[in-house]
């Protein structure tokens, strides 16, 4: 059976690989689009089944979709726009709690499953030193809330899901690739 993982995030691709071997990575190239008024898991399940019907329809087989967003004080906060943006996010973030949201899409033939995991993050007080030197790093400007988790100094505490904040909540995802091929031994 083909396997597919609709992303060309290298940390996807990572978290995938604790599910399975045995997949390709086909990344969707539509325009990411959500309508913001709805609520942020909403959002994220909506640009997640996105991503995944695009390449189901192109190629068929397993196809596993996943969409993160960031969500402080009522904001989505995506991917940053560039440097500025990026260290104007880490700013509001520094030294608050906010949730980091992802969905997922699993499409199989006729079934398709579509969840959302929560976690919430805390930053550690983020210096302007700190901070101009990690964008200048590049790390944050692929990342929606423009961080890694798994960078050192940003994060102090999370509650919840840890590879969900990467970008894949991988005991979630295994579950639906189980359920959506009603096979209880998959990832075993």
């Amino acid at each position: 059976m083909r396997i597919i993982l609709a992303s060309a995030s290298p940390r996807r691709r990572e978290l995938f690989s604790r599910i399975t071997e045995n997949f390709e990575i086909i990344p969707a190239k539509g325009e990411e689009r959500a309508d913001l008024s709805s609520p942020p898991e909403d959002i994220a399940r909506a640009l997640a089944k996105a991503k995944c019907d695009e390449v189901f329809s192109l190629c068929g087989g397993l196809v596993v979709g996943c969409d993160t967003i960031v969500v402080y004080g009522g904001r989505v906060l995506g991917k940053p726009e560039g440097a500025d943006d990026a260290k104007s996010t880490l700013r509001m973030l520094s030294g608050k709690t906010h949730e980091v949201i992802t969905g997922v899409c699993v499409r199989y033939k006729q079934k398709t499953l579509i969840k959302s995991e929560v976690s919430e993050v805390t930053l550690n007080a983020l210096t302007d030193d700190f901070i101009d030197g990690y964008v200048a790093g590049g790390s944050p400007l692929d990342k929606a809330g423009s961080y890694g988790i798994q960078d050192e100094g940003v994060v102090k505490l999370c509650r919840g899901s840890f590879t969900n904040v990467v970008g894949m909540p991988v005991d979630t995802v295994k579950k639906m690739i189980r359920e959506v091929l009603e096979d209880d031994t998959f990832g075993n």
